[in-house]
């Protein structure tokens, strides 16, 4: 996925030469992490009391800012997470410049050891590819290889990030998944070129991955199908509709259905896979479509 991120780097049309040698810097100095952390936490000293709730989360309270505060003056502990095993999610931390996938998110629909590779790539690649990303998403970029927040774009190359991002905005702008409640484009904007970039990227390992050979054709679908089917599965979800519009006015990631359906009408790739023609519900014409990594 790395590998794959650095050739779309290098691929790009719109970037000088200047700040794609310095978004390449920035990608070689990517910590990543997977799994669990090589260090674990002692919470030998926090007291734990079956029968007193309140108590404990005072507790817990008191163990944490205590371990906060004898970190000051320290040196920053690198190898540190900000993610239990159990949790299954990923991040990207613009301080540390990592990338974090814990045990949690290493099984299905993510990733799953029997499935086809084009499948796995649609799933966890895609999600490694969001969190790569992120990395240069519109908050991600503000940052360079050591954390620290520096501007390293030139003015030629800022403007037209903030071009094609912004016609990003406008696209899930229109997006209404409830009567006279839009998808906030500026908002989720961070995740959704997340979204965009990470699938591109995926797709490119994956054909990477298969090093000029034809992929077998299985139940009926194409590599590239497997592919994008994968990559829709790990969205499936549903949201009351009160719960959604909460969601819609507070969450940085757009509703399920536009993580996947917003994001592939982008990509020229799925509309050769699937034959997507104009008048069908998916299909978007080339000149609206938006390729940002």
């Amino acid at each position: 996925m790395v590998a794959a991120f650095r050739t779309a780097i290098d691929e790009l049309e719109w970037m000088t030469p200047e700040t794609r040698a310095r978004a390449r810097e920035k990608l070689a100095r990517f910590n990543v992490k997977i799994g669990y952390p090589e260090k674990w936490r002692d919470y030998s000293s926090l007291e734990i009391e079956k029968d007193d709730l309140v108590g404990n989360l005072m507790r817990a309270e008191r163990f944490s800012y205590r371990r906060m505060v004898d970190r000051l003056g320290k040196t920053i502990d690198r190898g540190e997470w900000g993610m239990t095993p159990q949790t299954v999610n990923a991040y990207y931390s613009s301080t540390m410049n990592e990338i974090v996938f814990p045990a949690a998110i290493l099984q299905p629909p993510f990733f799953d050891m029997n499935a086809d590779d084009a499948v796995n790539y649609g799933a966890i690649g895609a999600v490694i590819g969001h969190e790569i990303s992120h990395g240069f998403d519109d908050q991600g970029r503000r940052s360079d290889g050591e954390g620290n927040l520096r501007d390293w774009w030139t003015q030629t190359d800022d403007a037209a990030f903030q071009q094609r991002a912004g016609r990003l905005v406008e696209q899930y702008s229109a997006l209404s998944p409830l009567p006279g409640l839009n998808v906030n484009g500026r908002l989720t904007l961070g995740e959704n070129i997340g979204d965009l970039s990470g699938v591109a990227v995926a797709y490119k390992a994956y054909r990477r991955s298969l090093d000029g050979r034809q992929a077998p054709v299985i139940d009926g679908f194409t590599g590239d199908q497997r592919f994008f089917l994968g990559y829709a599965q790990i969205w499936r979800g549903l949201y009351r509709e009160d719960a959604l519009r909460q969601r819609l006015l507070t969450d940085s990631h757009s509703p399920g259905e536009y993580r996947v359906n917003a994001v592939l009408r982008n990509i020229p790739e799925f509309h050769a896979a699937f034959n997507v023609k104009p008048g069908d519900a998916m299909y978007l014409p080339p000149e609206q479509r938006v390729k940002i990594w």
